[in-house]
Protein backbone atom coordinates (compact mmCIF):
# COMPACT_ATOMS: atom_id res chain seq x y z
CA UNK A 1 0.00 0.00 0.00
CA UNK A 2 3.01 2.16 0.77
CA UNK A 3 4.47 1.97 -2.48
CA UNK A 4 0.84 2.14 -4.11
CA UNK A 5 0.68 5.36 -2.65
CA UNK A 6 4.06 6.84 -3.80
CA UNK A 7 3.21 5.89 -7.28
CA UNK A 8 0.23 7.26 -7.00
CA UNK A 9 1.67 10.96 -5.74
CA UNK A 10 4.58 10.68 -8.56
CA UNK A 11 2.00 10.66 -11.38
CA UNK A 12 -0.23 12.80 -10.42
CA UNK A 13 2.69 15.48 -10.18
CA UNK A 14 3.66 14.25 -13.19
CA UNK A 15 0.25 14.95 -14.62
CA UNK A 16 -0.21 18.17 -13.04
CA UNK A 17 3.48 19.09 -14.34
CA UNK A 18 2.39 18.26 -17.95
CA UNK A 19 -0.99 20.38 -17.58
CA UNK A 20 0.56 23.32 -16.21
CA UNK A 21 3.11 23.48 -19.06
CA UNK A 22 0.82 22.55 -21.59
CA UNK A 23 0.38 25.84 -24.66
CA UNK A 24 3.08 28.00 -25.66
CA UNK A 25 3.95 30.41 -23.45
CA UNK A 26 3.48 34.01 -24.88
CA UNK A 27 3.06 37.84 -24.45
CA UNK A 28 -0.07 39.18 -25.20
CA UNK A 29 -1.43 42.98 -25.50
CA UNK A 30 -4.51 44.67 -25.88
CA UNK A 31 -5.34 46.95 -28.70
CA UNK A 32 -6.29 50.49 -28.02
CA UNK A 33 -7.02 53.74 -29.38
CA UNK A 34 -4.57 55.99 -30.84
CA UNK A 35 -4.98 60.33 -31.97
CA UNK A 36 -2.46 61.18 -34.73
CA UNK A 37 -2.29 64.17 -33.62
CA UNK A 38 0.62 62.13 -31.76
CA UNK A 39 2.63 62.37 -35.06
CA UNK A 40 2.56 66.04 -35.07
CA UNK A 41 3.45 66.88 -31.54
CA UNK A 42 6.01 69.04 -30.87
CA UNK A 43 6.21 69.33 -26.93
CA UNK A 44 3.97 68.23 -24.27
CA UNK A 45 3.17 69.70 -21.06
CA UNK A 46 0.58 69.77 -18.12
CA UNK A 47 -1.73 72.26 -16.25
CA UNK A 48 -4.86 73.35 -15.25
CA UNK A 49 -7.95 74.62 -16.49
CA UNK A 50 -9.15 77.84 -15.04
CA UNK A 51 -11.58 80.49 -16.14
CA UNK A 52 -10.35 83.65 -17.46
CA UNK A 53 -13.52 85.42 -15.72
CA UNK A 54 -14.12 84.58 -12.22
CA UNK A 55 -15.44 86.59 -8.92
CA UNK A 56 -16.04 86.24 -5.40
CA UNK A 57 -19.28 87.92 -5.41
CA UNK A 58 -20.14 90.54 -1.96
CA UNK A 59 -21.96 93.42 -1.00
CA UNK A 60 -20.98 96.39 -0.54
CA UNK A 61 -23.16 96.63 2.60
CA UNK A 62 -22.95 95.54 6.34
CA UNK A 63 -25.69 93.15 7.29
CA UNK A 64 -27.49 89.55 8.02
CA UNK A 65 -28.48 88.09 5.11
CA UNK A 66 -31.85 87.30 4.61
CA UNK A 67 -32.39 85.29 1.34
CA UNK A 68 -30.42 83.15 -0.60
CA UNK A 69 -31.58 82.26 -3.95
CA UNK A 70 -28.56 80.27 -5.55
CA UNK A 71 -26.80 77.05 -5.43
CA UNK A 72 -23.64 75.06 -6.46
CA UNK A 73 -23.98 74.44 -10.30
CA UNK A 74 -26.80 77.07 -10.71
CA UNK A 75 -26.88 79.26 -13.90
CA UNK A 76 -27.46 82.79 -13.80
CA UNK A 77 -27.78 85.98 -15.81
CA UNK A 78 -25.74 89.17 -15.53
CA UNK A 79 -27.38 91.47 -12.58
CA UNK A 80 -29.98 88.53 -11.47
CA UNK A 81 -30.10 88.71 -7.91
CA UNK A 82 -28.27 86.18 -6.07
CA UNK A 83 -29.20 86.80 -2.23
CA UNK A 84 -30.66 89.51 0.00
CA UNK A 85 -29.22 91.22 3.13
CA UNK A 86 -31.75 92.91 6.05
CA UNK A 87 -33.19 95.79 4.32
CA UNK A 88 -36.20 96.87 6.37
CA UNK A 89 -34.56 100.11 8.25
CA UNK A 90 -33.23 101.06 4.60
CA UNK A 91 -37.00 100.47 2.71
CA UNK A 92 -37.95 103.18 6.07
CA UNK A 93 -35.02 105.11 4.89
CA UNK A 94 -36.18 105.49 0.96
CA UNK A 95 -39.66 106.20 2.01
CA UNK A 96 -38.90 109.02 3.99
CA UNK A 97 -36.83 110.14 1.12
CA UNK A 98 -39.20 109.68 -1.43
CA UNK A 99 -41.97 112.14 1.42
CA UNK A 100 -39.15 114.94 1.34
CA UNK A 101 -38.86 115.55 -2.42
CA UNK A 102 -42.93 115.31 -2.32
CA UNK A 103 -42.84 118.27 0.12
CA UNK A 104 -39.98 120.10 -2.13
CA UNK A 105 -42.42 119.79 -4.94
CA UNK A 106 -45.48 121.43 -2.38
CA UNK A 107 -43.34 124.02 -1.47
CA UNK A 108 -41.97 124.82 -4.77
CA UNK A 109 -45.84 124.97 -5.92
CA UNK A 110 -46.95 127.51 -3.20
CA UNK A 111 -43.30 129.36 -4.24
CA UNK A 112 -44.83 129.86 -7.77
CA UNK A 113 -47.94 130.71 -6.64
CA UNK A 114 -46.78 133.54 -4.47
CA UNK A 115 -44.27 134.81 -7.50
CA UNK A 116 -47.26 134.90 -9.94
CA UNK A 117 -48.94 136.94 -7.41
CA UNK A 118 -45.91 140.00 -6.80
CA UNK A 119 -45.63 139.76 -10.50
CA UNK A 120 -49.53 140.78 -11.09
CA UNK A 121 -49.22 143.09 -8.41
CA UNK A 122 -45.99 144.33 -9.48
CA UNK A 123 -46.85 144.99 -12.67
CA UNK A 124 -50.26 147.02 -12.04
CA UNK A 125 -48.60 149.31 -9.21
CA UNK A 126 -46.01 149.83 -12.36
CA UNK A 127 -48.58 151.77 -14.65
CA UNK A 128 -50.35 153.69 -11.42
CA UNK A 129 -46.87 154.93 -9.77
CA UNK A 130 -45.99 156.11 -13.35
CA UNK A 131 -49.67 158.00 -13.45
CA UNK A 132 -48.98 159.64 -10.07
CA UNK A 133 -51.86 157.23 -8.03
CA UNK A 134 -49.58 155.69 -6.06
CA UNK A 135 -46.80 156.62 -3.82
CA UNK A 136 -42.93 155.39 -4.80
CA UNK A 137 -42.69 153.76 -1.43
CA UNK A 138 -45.34 151.04 -2.37
CA UNK A 139 -43.77 149.98 -5.65
CA UNK A 140 -40.71 149.30 -3.99
CA UNK A 141 -42.21 147.35 -1.60
CA UNK A 142 -43.72 146.03 -4.54
CA UNK A 143 -40.72 145.33 -6.36
CA UNK A 144 -39.28 143.61 -3.24
CA UNK A 145 -42.04 141.27 -2.51
CA UNK A 146 -41.71 140.00 -6.16
CA UNK A 147 -37.81 139.32 -5.81
CA UNK A 148 -38.18 138.17 -2.66
CA UNK A 149 -40.97 135.16 -4.42
CA UNK A 150 -38.49 135.02 -7.47
CA UNK A 151 -35.59 133.73 -4.77
CA UNK A 152 -38.18 131.49 -2.92
CA UNK A 153 -38.90 130.02 -6.09
CA UNK A 154 -34.99 129.25 -6.97
CA UNK A 155 -34.52 127.65 -3.36
CA UNK A 156 -37.49 125.44 -3.77
CA UNK A 157 -36.21 124.31 -6.75
CA UNK A 158 -32.86 123.60 -4.91
CA UNK A 159 -34.37 121.94 -2.22
CA UNK A 160 -36.09 119.64 -4.78
CA UNK A 161 -32.31 118.66 -6.04
CA UNK A 162 -31.21 118.04 -2.53
CA UNK A 163 -34.57 116.06 -1.30
CA UNK A 164 -33.99 113.83 -4.98
CA UNK A 165 -30.59 113.58 -4.78
CA UNK A 166 -31.03 112.18 -1.26
CA UNK A 167 -33.55 109.57 -2.53
CA UNK A 168 -30.90 108.87 -5.01
CA UNK A 169 -28.78 107.71 -2.23
CA UNK A 170 -31.45 106.07 -0.43
CA UNK A 171 -32.05 103.93 -3.51
CA UNK A 172 -28.41 103.32 -3.98
CA UNK A 173 -28.01 102.21 -0.11
CA UNK A 174 -31.26 99.81 -0.18
CA UNK A 175 -30.02 98.55 -3.77
CA UNK A 176 -26.46 96.93 -2.12
CA UNK A 177 -28.94 94.77 -0.35
CA UNK A 178 -29.63 93.08 -3.17
CA UNK A 179 -26.32 90.77 -4.17
CA UNK A 180 -26.32 90.53 -8.23
CA UNK A 181 -24.53 88.66 -10.73
CA UNK A 182 -21.67 90.85 -12.25
CA UNK A 183 -21.86 88.68 -15.52
CA UNK A 184 -22.98 85.01 -16.94
CA UNK A 185 -22.00 82.30 -15.16
CA UNK A 186 -22.01 79.40 -13.39
CA UNK A 187 -22.16 79.22 -9.24
CA UNK A 188 -19.14 77.29 -8.22
CA UNK A 189 -19.54 77.19 -4.23
CA UNK A 190 -21.25 79.21 -1.52
CA UNK A 191 -19.34 81.05 1.21
CA UNK A 192 -22.35 81.93 3.73
CA UNK A 193 -25.69 80.89 4.14
CA UNK A 194 -29.02 82.54 5.70
CA UNK A 195 -28.37 84.26 8.86
CA UNK A 196 -24.68 85.26 8.09
CA UNK A 197 -23.53 88.58 8.76
CA UNK A 198 -21.60 89.75 6.00
CA UNK A 199 -18.73 92.39 6.54
CA UNK A 200 -16.89 92.43 2.98
CA UNK A 201 -14.10 95.04 4.04
CA UNK A 202 -13.36 93.85 7.85
CA UNK A 203 -14.78 89.87 7.55
CA UNK A 204 -13.64 87.78 11.14
CA UNK A 205 -14.74 84.49 12.28
CA UNK A 206 -17.88 85.95 12.79
CA UNK A 207 -18.64 87.48 9.94
CA UNK A 208 -18.48 86.33 5.61
CA UNK A 209 -17.12 88.27 3.10
CA UNK A 210 -18.45 86.71 -0.02
CA UNK A 211 -21.85 85.35 -0.28
CA UNK A 212 -20.91 82.70 -4.05
CA UNK A 213 -17.60 82.37 -5.84
CA UNK A 214 -18.81 82.36 -9.62
CA UNK A 215 -17.46 81.64 -13.44
CA UNK A 216 -18.05 82.20 -16.64
CA UNK A 217 -17.73 78.91 -18.37
CA UNK A 218 -17.72 80.46 -21.99
CA UNK A 219 -13.92 81.94 -20.79
CA UNK A 220 -12.21 78.81 -19.49
CA UNK A 221 -8.64 77.91 -21.02
CA UNK A 222 -5.89 75.83 -19.77
CA UNK A 223 -2.66 77.57 -18.21
CA UNK A 224 0.55 75.34 -18.29
CA UNK A 225 4.06 76.15 -17.38
CA UNK A 226 6.51 75.75 -20.41
CA UNK A 227 9.92 75.25 -19.86
CA UNK A 228 12.00 78.43 -21.17
CA UNK A 229 14.66 76.24 -22.90
CA UNK A 230 11.26 74.77 -25.25
CA UNK A 231 9.63 78.05 -25.51
CA UNK A 232 11.28 78.59 -29.08
CA UNK A 233 8.82 75.27 -30.16
CA UNK A 234 5.19 78.02 -28.92
CA UNK A 235 4.08 80.55 -30.90
CA UNK A 236 0.64 82.79 -30.51
CA UNK A 237 -2.01 81.23 -32.38
CA UNK A 238 -0.30 77.62 -32.44
CA UNK A 239 -2.76 74.71 -32.93
CA UNK A 240 -2.78 72.58 -29.57
CA UNK A 241 -4.86 69.08 -28.50
CA UNK A 242 -5.60 68.88 -25.01
CA UNK A 243 -6.66 65.30 -23.14
CA UNK A 244 -8.29 66.01 -19.67
CA UNK A 245 -7.60 63.42 -16.84
CA UNK A 246 -11.40 63.44 -16.40
CA UNK A 247 -12.00 62.53 -19.98
CA UNK A 248 -9.63 60.46 -21.18
CA UNK A 249 -11.25 59.29 -23.88
CA UNK A 250 -11.80 62.97 -25.74
CA UNK A 251 -9.45 65.21 -27.35
CA UNK A 252 -10.33 68.97 -27.63
CA UNK A 253 -8.88 71.23 -30.16
CA UNK A 254 -7.68 74.43 -28.88
CA UNK A 255 -4.43 77.35 -29.53
CA UNK A 256 -2.13 78.73 -27.98
CA UNK A 257 -3.69 82.54 -27.09
CA UNK A 258 -1.55 84.32 -24.76
CA UNK A 259 2.62 83.83 -23.86
CA UNK A 260 2.86 85.65 -20.08
CA UNK A 261 6.02 88.00 -21.02
CA UNK A 262 7.68 86.88 -17.16
CA UNK A 263 9.92 83.77 -16.18
CA UNK A 264 9.48 81.69 -13.27
CA UNK A 265 12.82 82.09 -11.66
CA UNK A 266 12.22 79.31 -9.23
CA UNK A 267 11.18 76.84 -12.16
CA UNK A 268 12.22 78.31 -14.91
CA UNK A 269 9.20 78.39 -16.75
CA UNK A 270 6.86 80.57 -18.74
CA UNK A 271 3.03 80.37 -18.32
CA UNK A 272 1.62 79.53 -21.54
CA UNK A 273 -2.46 80.18 -22.02
CA UNK A 274 -4.19 77.75 -24.51
CA UNK A 275 -8.00 78.98 -25.28
CA UNK A 276 -10.89 75.86 -26.12
CA UNK A 277 -11.93 75.68 -29.66
CA UNK A 278 -14.39 73.18 -29.36
CA UNK A 279 -16.51 73.68 -25.79
CA UNK A 280 -18.22 70.94 -24.01
CA UNK A 281 -20.58 71.48 -20.88
CA UNK A 282 -18.32 68.73 -18.93
CA UNK A 283 -15.36 71.02 -19.04
CA UNK A 284 -14.59 72.31 -15.35
CA UNK A 285 -12.21 75.01 -14.03
CA UNK A 286 -9.49 73.29 -11.88
CA UNK A 287 -9.83 69.78 -14.08
CA UNK A 288 -6.24 68.33 -15.06
CA UNK A 289 -5.14 68.63 -18.05
CA UNK A 290 -2.54 67.59 -20.69
CA UNK A 291 -1.55 70.00 -23.52
CA UNK A 292 0.31 68.80 -26.77
CA UNK A 293 1.57 71.68 -28.83
CA UNK A 294 1.49 70.52 -32.57
CA UNK A 295 3.71 71.11 -35.78
CA UNK A 296 0.26 72.14 -37.91
CA UNK A 297 -3.48 72.01 -37.95
CA UNK A 298 -5.27 68.43 -38.28
CA UNK A 299 -8.09 67.57 -40.26
CA UNK A 300 -11.34 66.19 -39.40
CA UNK A 301 -10.25 63.15 -40.18
CA UNK A 302 -7.42 63.15 -37.73
CA UNK A 303 -9.06 64.10 -35.28
CA UNK A 304 -10.80 60.89 -34.44
CA UNK A 305 -8.84 57.94 -32.40
CA UNK A 306 -7.93 55.08 -34.45
CA UNK A 307 -7.30 51.20 -33.31
CA UNK A 308 -3.88 50.57 -32.87
CA UNK A 309 -1.35 47.34 -31.10
CA UNK A 310 2.43 47.38 -30.98
CA UNK A 311 3.92 46.51 -34.10
CA UNK A 312 4.96 43.23 -33.12
CA UNK A 313 1.54 41.91 -32.84
CA UNK A 314 1.24 41.84 -36.69
CA UNK A 315 3.39 39.56 -38.84
CA UNK A 316 3.72 38.03 -42.03
CA UNK A 317 1.86 34.58 -42.76
CA UNK A 318 2.23 33.60 -46.09
CA UNK A 319 1.15 36.66 -48.44
CA UNK A 320 -1.21 38.18 -45.42
CA UNK A 321 -0.75 40.28 -42.68
CA UNK A 322 -2.12 38.75 -39.80
CA UNK A 323 -2.61 38.62 -35.99
CA UNK A 324 -3.13 35.83 -33.44
CA UNK A 325 -6.24 37.25 -31.16
CA UNK A 326 -6.98 35.19 -27.76
CA UNK A 327 -10.16 34.05 -27.28
CA UNK A 328 -9.92 31.89 -23.96
CA UNK A 329 -6.95 29.55 -24.05
CA UNK A 330 -6.47 29.34 -27.59
CA UNK A 331 -5.53 31.50 -30.56
CA UNK A 332 -7.14 33.10 -33.93
CA UNK A 333 -5.05 33.73 -36.41
CA UNK A 334 -7.22 36.98 -38.55
CA UNK A 335 -5.47 38.42 -41.54
CA UNK A 336 -5.57 42.55 -40.62
CA UNK A 337 -5.08 45.59 -42.63
CA UNK A 338 -2.74 48.56 -41.35
CA UNK A 339 -2.32 51.60 -41.96
CA UNK A 340 0.70 54.09 -40.34
CA UNK A 341 3.10 53.63 -38.26
CA UNK A 342 2.95 56.43 -34.93
CA UNK A 343 5.73 55.75 -32.90
CA UNK A 344 5.76 52.20 -31.49
CA UNK A 345 1.65 51.38 -32.40
CA UNK A 346 0.78 50.72 -35.84
CA UNK A 347 -3.01 51.81 -37.23
CA UNK A 348 -5.35 48.68 -37.86
CA UNK A 349 -7.74 49.48 -40.36
CA UNK A 350 -9.71 46.28 -40.12
CA UNK A 351 -9.50 43.08 -38.69
CA UNK A 352 -9.25 44.02 -34.61
CA UNK A 353 -11.71 45.68 -32.81
CA UNK A 354 -10.47 47.83 -29.50
CA UNK A 355 -9.95 45.99 -26.28
CA UNK A 356 -8.86 42.50 -28.07
CA UNK A 357 -6.09 40.73 -26.84
CA UNK A 358 -3.51 39.75 -29.34
CA UNK A 359 -0.10 37.93 -28.95
CA UNK A 360 3.16 39.72 -29.53
CA UNK A 361 5.87 38.36 -31.48
CA UNK A 362 4.21 35.05 -31.98
CA UNK A 363 6.70 32.56 -33.14
CA UNK A 364 6.62 30.12 -36.59
CA UNK A 365 5.15 27.36 -34.29
CA UNK A 366 1.84 28.92 -32.77
CA UNK A 367 -0.55 28.12 -35.79
CA UNK A 368 -4.52 28.77 -35.66
CA UNK A 369 -6.51 27.62 -32.89
CA UNK A 370 -3.09 26.60 -30.79
CA UNK A 371 -3.10 26.62 -27.17
CA UNK A 372 -1.10 29.17 -25.34
CA UNK A 373 -0.05 30.46 -21.80
CA UNK A 374 0.22 33.97 -20.63
CA UNK A 375 3.47 34.70 -19.69
CA UNK A 376 3.44 36.56 -16.29
CA UNK A 377 5.21 39.63 -16.06
CA UNK A 378 8.41 39.53 -14.04
CA UNK A 379 8.12 40.51 -10.37
CA UNK A 380 10.47 43.27 -9.27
Amino acid sequence: MLWLLVIVGVVGVLVYSKLRGSGIESEVATVGNVFPSQAFTLLNATGYVVPQTKADVASKATGRLERLDVEEGSYVKKDQILAQLENRDLIASLNQAAANVAVAKTDRQKAEAELKESTLALNRLRTLVLKKFVSQELYDAAIARHEKAVAAVESAKSAIAAAEASHRGAQVSLDYTFIRAPFDGVILSKHADIGDILAPFSSTMLSKGSVVSMADMNTLEVEVDVAESNLNQVSVGQPCEIQLDALPDDRFRCAVDRIVPTVDRTKATVLVKVRFIDKNDRILPDMSAKVAFLSRELTPDQQKPLSSVPDAAIVTRGADRVAFVLQGKRVKKIPVETGEHIGDLVVVKKGLKTGDQVVLSPSEKLKDGAEVRIREAEKS
